[in-house]
């Protein structure tokens, strides 16, 4: 891969693919990457664990108009991978976005992913506005 050396095939896998869905927003696509079972997180305002991989990325992916992710490191270990990464983004309401953060996902032995962990600074995403005393 491009953005940086990642020497497990399954995690270039799957950096290689989120960048391909961040492109066509083919979810469905993007989800026969995980187990059937396989559990999700991000921190978010839902922030909790969920099961349904399809639905977490479209509400991922509904959130820009576009967005792209660039992997800058990355720690191998078993079957547990966690990656760095920046993404440069355009939100749906046109504001521009980068922000980076942590992936950290672990594989069945059939080489899908069964858990995704990623945590990144979600505030950036909301708007402030300044009060006026």
């Amino acid at each position: 891969m491009a953005d940086t050396n990642i020497s497990d095939d399954r995690a270039r896998t799957f950096a290689s693919a989120l960048q391909t869905f961040e492109k066509d927003g083919d979810a469905a696509a993007f989800a026969a990457l995980f187990t059937d079972d396989a559990v999700t997180q991000r921190l978010d305002a839902r922030g909790e664990r969920r099961g349904e991989v399809e639905q977490f990325w479209q509400e991922y992916r509904a959130q820009f108009d576009s967005i792209s992710t660039t992997f800058y490191d990355v720690v191998e270990g078993g079957d547990r991978v966690a990656l760095e990464w920046t993404s440069d983004a355009t939100l749906t309401d046109g504001r521009p976005l980068q922000y980076r953060g942590v992936t950290i996902i672990d594989l069945d032995g059939d080489d899908k992913i069964s858990e995704l962990r990623t945590y990144y600074d979600s505030a950036q995403f909301t708007t402030s506005t300044a009060v006026a005393d």
